[in-house]
């Protein structure tokens, strides 16, 4: 019954199996050695194993060691020493293998008389993660070895690969990257470092990892850390499982692995894998979990029974092949049965797409997917019930809630609803209710508790108030996040205001997490918060251009960085809606921008007796109407117009399949092609076309700063940023030496070279948290700036004018008016937002109702 391949590993000789940081390693020789050695330690007959899983050296030469000499094994979570005794309680395993005190243990005949153990069965692993109840899945060596040999063949592993070893073993994903690389005679790296330790992706180089195997959650911290800017030589690809992994971080890592990642699905009972995705495809299919892995079938079948052919029906998920599980266990006996399963239901409703594969589209059992872990909501209750305690659990695949009656204390509930599902706080929610709604028939209305835990805040506050408030009148799910929604560089200022009264320090990539996610964090205190270096530039910018449009001395160069921040922008929020051909989501920072600047028409006009048809329909700037003739607004608010052409082009682009397919395989390319198109425009459209000094504020006069700031944003290296950086410098060096007029196209030039190097090679920076009070909401209302600050001078000071007021006195008037007038604007629209927003949570639909007095809608159901 022992594995195959566990029986060459001698043949290999000297080549690595297990390397360790240091590079010490052991060698396949010396790993078939001690197997041989452990495996005395088990006893004599065949055995149930139990062995506490972690991801070390023991645990791996012990799991081995006891399939190689025919036993049964149980994989169990590290650190869970209660768990372990109630696995023991219950299933009775001969020997047993734990970590006590740093030691590693091994208790031979803890149990005498126990059951027999089918022929078959080879492994036993947990359907749940931790959840404190017993049952697990029996696997057959049959299984195992089908399933390893499967998972090598697509992924075309060699003995030239060294696969990174961070995954628990406990956890079918995890074992399947041990053993599909012994398999086939490859090395693995067991790091001593956790992805956010100092010292990992350094450590990945210099070990020679060639793939990286990593659930969602994971793919969250290499983005954290930044491990697609480290420079890892041998990398050959990368695979996910274990959950959803959002789009957008799909199409990133698909862009930068250039098409060697690899997205699966799997299941404990189908030993690990069932689907995956072939990278070459992933484009376009981000959503999809792909076809069968090689010797497996996927099917669909209808509530009828009947197997779906048709595209686009969706039906329970169905898997057939060699990897199925014999059956499911709950105690010794059980380790007796045959198999019992041929077919695996897997519990989620999917569709066949017109290229013939497969995209989940929900679940039909009471189950959520977080972290890797797959947590059944009804054996969390159990656990809950074995200690008196009458726990309902809902749960998405980013929390779970616990809903209970009694005087139980929530923080109580919630500490042990993470131990029983292994998750962090994070992930993980309480609330005490009167009463369990049920319906009619007198089964829990899981409905009501649903909606009851999507509407957990108070109006008045809280992430979702925060979200709300910053897309009103957009509806905010659970399962929205800032980049789902298509967010812009407004907003995402905006609601960095909100969210940081109410969690604190925010966590990186916060962009991409869902509501959610977000509402389960707890509050974290920072000294010095960390943001993006485009909110300092944002402040530097709009400064500029107040300090320019009011000084005798002006400082060029403000609007000028603020279409690099453009550009940098739309590369940040936009890319996926683009290739997505999501042209609403493109332009809904229209909505934002043009919204305020309606107002000032409007007071324009008012003022003149005239309509600005020009700057109405946004195309004064063209050269052809005159703000002395009251045909456009002046000259200044050209950037709105300039601002609204680009969305629209950009938007008008993403029409062309080709347009899309381009950002979406290589941003940085795309951005390059547009870049040196941009460049030739600007050097070459001048002599075509004749309106004099008001070619600065064209469309084919700036877009290069645009393309610049998608660039910097998009740049996927060291080797990238250096010779972008070395390209923008000889540009602007032309642009403000060369073709510059006066001294002030040269400090104009080097403000926004400074700024671009500081977007290319500065990502982001810590501030004191009374620096980063002041710059936000001055950020935030940068915009708002740029619409209103010549009000003052222009409009309010007037009666100042010709009076003794000195001139010093006068322009500082002018400044600080103007920005204190802009972020008064800014605050109003923003209270406004607040009181809409609010009026809209208290209408009254059913969820509403449901979050309100969630009894009264129980009784009506």
């Amino acid at each position: 019954m022992s594995l195959s391949f566990i029986q060459k590993f001698a043949a290999r000789g000297d080549r690595p199996a297990l390397v360790f940081p240091g590079h010490r390693t052991v060698t396949y020789a010396e790993l078939a050695r001690r197997i041989t050695s452990r495996a005395a330690l088990f006893g004599y007959g065949r055995r149930l194993v139990a062995i506490e899983a972690g991801t070390c050296e023991h645990a791996i030469i012990t799991y081995l060691a006891a399939l190689a000499a025919g036993h049964a094994v149980a994989l169990l979570p590290p650190g869970q020493p209660a768990l372990l005794d109630r696995f023991c309680d219950d299933f009775r395993p001969e020997t047993t293998c734990r970590s006590i005190d740093g030691r590693w243990r091994t208790d031979a005949d803890t149990h005498l008389d126990p059951a027999p153990l089918h022929a078959d069965l080879a492994l036993l692993l947990s359907t749940s993660g931790s959840t404190g109840v017993s049952k697990s899945v029996r696997l057959s060596a049959s299984a195992l070895e089908a399933n390893t040999r499967s998972i090598a063949s697509y992924l075309a592993l060699s003995e030239a690969d060294r696969g990174l070893l961070m995954l628990p073993l406990h956890y079918s994903y995890g074992l399947s990257v041990l053993n599909s690389h012994l398999a086939v005679g490859a090395s693995l790296f067991v790091p001593r470092h956790s992805v956010l330790d100092a010292g990992f992706a350094e450590d990945l180089a210099d070990h020679g990892v060639t793939n990286i195997a990593g659930v969602p959650f994971s793919y969250e911290l290499f983005e954290r850390i930044g491990l697609r800017e480290r420079h890892l030589p041998l990398l050959r690809f990368m695979t996910v499982a274990g959950g959803r992994l959002s789009p957008d971080l799909i199409t990133r890592y698909r862009r930068h692995m250039e098409d060697r990642l690899f997205v699966m699905y799997g299941q404990t009972e189908a030993t690990a894998r069932i689907a995956y995705m072939p990278p070459e495809r992933l484009t376009g299919h981000e959503d999809c979990i792909g076809m069968a892995i090689p010797g497996g079938r996927l099917s669909l079948v209808g509530e009828d029974g009947e197997e779906i052919t048709g595209q686009g029906i969706s039906g329970e998920l169905v898997y057939s092949g060699p990897n199925v599980m014999m059956g499911y266990a709950a105690g010794r006996d059980d380790l007796a049965q045959d198999h019992t399963i041929k077919d695996l239901k897997t519990g989620d409703l999917a569709e066949r797409t017109d290229d013939g594969f497969f995209r989940i589209v929900g679940r039909l059992k009471r189950f959520s997917k977080i972290a890797g872990l797959r947590i059944a909501h009804d054996a969390i209750e159990q656990a809950f019930a074995r200690d008196g305690l009458d726990v309902v659990v809902t749960g998405t695949d980013s929390q779970l809630t616990a809903f209970f009656t009694g005087a139980a204390r929530e923080e109580d509930v919630r500490a042990k609803l993470a131990g029983a599902s292994g998750l962090a706080l994070l992930h993980v929610a309480a609330r005490r209710i009167p009463a369990l709604p049920r319906t009619a028939n007198g089964k829990i209305d899981y409905a009501v508790l649903t909606a009851l835990s999507s509407r957990e805040e108070p109006a008045s506050g809280g992430v979702r108030e925060a979200f709300r408030r910053a897309f009103f009148p957009k509806a905010i799910a659970e399962t929205d996040s800032f980049a789902t929604l298509g967010g812009d560089s407004l907003r995402f200022v905006e609601l960095s205001v909100g969210l940081e009264r109410t969690l604190g320090a925010l966590p990186e990539g916060w962009e991409r997490m869902t509501v959610g996610a977000l509402s389960a964090r707890e509050p974290q205190a920072a000294a010095k918060p960390r943001i993006g270096i485009d909110i300092p530039l944002r402040v530097i910018a709009i400064l500029l251009v107040v300090l320019h449009h009011e000084m005798l001395w002006p400082i060029p160069g403000g609007s000028a960085l603020m279409l690099v921040l453009v550009g940098f922008s739309l590369a940040r929020f936009q890319p996926g809606n683009f290739s997505r051909g999501d042209r609403k989501a493109l332009l809904r920072p229209l909505m934002t921008v043009l919204v305020p600047y309606a107002g000032l028409l409007v007071g324009y006009a008012a003022a003149w007796g005239e309509v600005p048809w020009a700057s109405v329909f946004l195309v004064g700037n063209f050269g052809f109407a005159d703000p002395d003739r009251h045909t456009m607004l002046p000259y200044l608010y050209w950037f709105v117009e300039l601002f609204t052409q680009v969305l629209l082009i950009f938007t008008g682009l993403s029409f062309l399949p080709k347009a899309r397919a381009a950002v979406a395989q290589n941003p940085f390319g795309a951005g390059l092609f547009v870049l040196g198109l941009a460049v030739a425009v600007r050097f070459v459209a001048p002599f075509f076309i004749d309106i004099g000094n008001r070619q600065i504020f064209t469309l084919y006069w700036n877009v290069y700063l645009v393309a610049l700031g998608w660039c910097a944003f998009h740049a996927p290296g060291p080797r990238s940023r250096t010779l972008l950086s070395g390209f923008a410098a000889v540009l602007f060096f032309v642009l403000g030496f060369v073709d510059g007029v006066w001294i002030g196209t040269t400090i104009k030039y080097l403000v926004v070279f400074a700024g671009f190097l500081a977007l290319v090679h500065l990502p982001s920076l810590a501030l004191p948290r009374w620096l980063f009070i002041g710059l936000m909401p001055t950020a935030a209302a940068s915009y708002h700036i740029y619409l209103f600050h010549r009000l003052v001078p222009d409009v309010m000071m007037v009666p100042l004018h010709g009076t003794a007021i000195a001139p010093a006195l006068f322009h500082a008037t002018a400044i600080v008016g103007g920005l204190a007038l802009g972020i008064a604007v800014w605050f109003v629209q923003r209270t406004i937002i607040r009181r809409l927003s609010a009026l809209r949570a208290r209408a009254p639909d059913s969820v509403v109702n449901v979050a309100r007095d969630y009894t009264t809608l129980a009784t009506r159901r």
